[in-house]
């Protein structure tokens, strides 16, 4: 087991990391069409090459898509063991603003609201986050409020430096070869789309999953439908029988869409539809779904239903067109990991050992394992520690950390003898 100053440093070292990663603003735009979405991946891309240099990974590599690779050497005398991966990604949602993020660390956090000093008018509560009651005397991070904390996934890149680093000290820490791999755009879907498998193992890990102790392999389906309405503009004064108002018809029509089949009325293993955008004027309208379930024959009918749906819009107001595109973007991991168990059993052992019980929990998204999976490369998804992703209340536990950390180490010992 791992000694208490190592678990020290681990926690330390995650943590000055974390703080630094999470001020450089990294967040991904699923309307670009450059690699990657953002050029301001390429500047966190640029400080994680260098930092993987001075910790004494060989190979290094930033390359012109933002992608980060670096191999570790194995210990001596383990050069043979089958090399492992370790993944996360250093984009941050869109969904709300990552520039500027200003983390706060409220220590010995005591089970009250925890306040927002950029945004009084939220407090992250127990109601908001159950898990925060396991959470009373340690140290939890947010942001200010004004923005994401950007834990997902700079916590996962965190936890991996600083395993790194500690390999890098303590050299009574053995390992195989490992490799790392940070990677743009995950959020919008394009995590490996110019991955370099060549510079991947036969096994990796993503650190990109949420409570201390989670491990992920299984994740839902995932479609995504462009929605086009095309109408006509007339003088709304002149407007009766002519007029086709693209946006107001295609406001009824997401209406349409059943209630109790969105995320906010889903849980567990229950599917749904999410309006994500909606833009567009009296000519015409754009809409963004995502849909996603376990079963993809589920979302077929998803599918199915938008289908017959724009035919009954487009037979209502004549003149009216709805043109529908969808767009596979990653398939339920399971299928690939199943038959793959030794990976998900050395996962669990790992957690184990790092004195956590195992939760084993169908995502309820994706990651960039769920495309490597499908790839040929069996990646499941281990806990980095945060919570409320994508979101001003984002938050996380300075000991999951320190935790995933521990995690990571014990993987690479367990994987010597596998």
């Amino acid at each position: 087991m791992l000694s208490e100053e190592i678990k020290e440093f681990l926690h330390k070292e995650a943590l000055n990391r974390f703080l630094r990663y999470v001020q450089v603003w990294t967040t991904s735009d699923e309307h670009s069409n450059s690699n990657p979405s953002t050029q301001n991946q390429l500047a966190l891309g640029k400080i994680l090459a260098s930092e993987l240099v001075d910790l004494n990974l060989k190979n290094v590599v930033h390359d012109e898509y933002g992608y980060v690779y670096g191999n570790l050497h194995a210990s001596v005398g383990l050069e043979e063991v089958k090399p492992i991966g370790y993944i996360a990604h250093m984009d941050t949602s869109p969904a709300v603003s990552g520039k500027n993020v200003k983390p706060v660390i409220h220590k010995n956090y005591d089970g009250s609201a925890i306040e927002f000093a950029s945004n009084p008018d939220i407090k992250l509560t127990t109601e908001d986050s159950p898990k925060l009651t396991g959470y009373i005397g340690l140290d939890i991070v947010t942001s200010e409020g004004d923005t994401l904390l950007g834990a997902d996934d700079k916590a996962g890149i965190a936890e991996i430096m600083a395993t790194c680093a500690a390999w890098n000290k303590f050299s009574e820490l053995k390992h195989g070869p490992i490799i790392i791999c940070f990677t743009p755009d995950e959020e919008i879907g394009r995590g490996t789309l110019k991955i370099n498998k060549e510079r991947l193992p036969d096994f990796c890990y993503t650190l990109d999953g949420s409570e201390m102790g989670e491990l992920e392999f299984e994740c839902f389906d995932a479609w995504k439908a462009k929605i086009k309405f095309t109408g006509l503009s007339v003088h709304p004064g002149y407007a009766k029988n002519l007029l086709i108002n693209a946006i107001h018809i295609a406001s009824r029509y997401l209406s349409d869409i059943p209630d109790y089949e969105s995320p906010e009325h889903t849980e567990e293993r229950e599917g749904f539809y999410y309006l994500s955008e909606l833009k567009g004027n009296v000519e015409e309208a754009n809409a963004i779904l995502i849909i996603r379930d376990y079963k993809e024959k589920n979302n077929q009918k998803r599918m199915e239903y938008l289908r017959k749906l724009g035919e009954l819009y487009e037979h209502r107001y004549s003149g009216l067109k709805v043109n529908i595109e969808f767009l596979h973007q990653y398939k339920n991991m399971l299928r690939f990991i199943e038959n793959k168990q030794q990976v998900v059993d050395l996962g669990k052992k790992a957690i184990e050992m790092a004195g956590l019980d195992i939760k084993i929990h169908a995502i309820r998204g994706g990651t960039d394992g769920s495309k490597l999976s499908e790839m040929g490369i069996p990646t499941p998804n281990i806990f980095s520690g945060g919570l409320l992703f994508h979101s001003r209340k984002e938050h996380i536990p300075t000991l999951a950390l320190q935790k995933a950390s521990e995690v990571l180490i014990y993987l690479a010992e367990l994987w010597i003898s596998a």
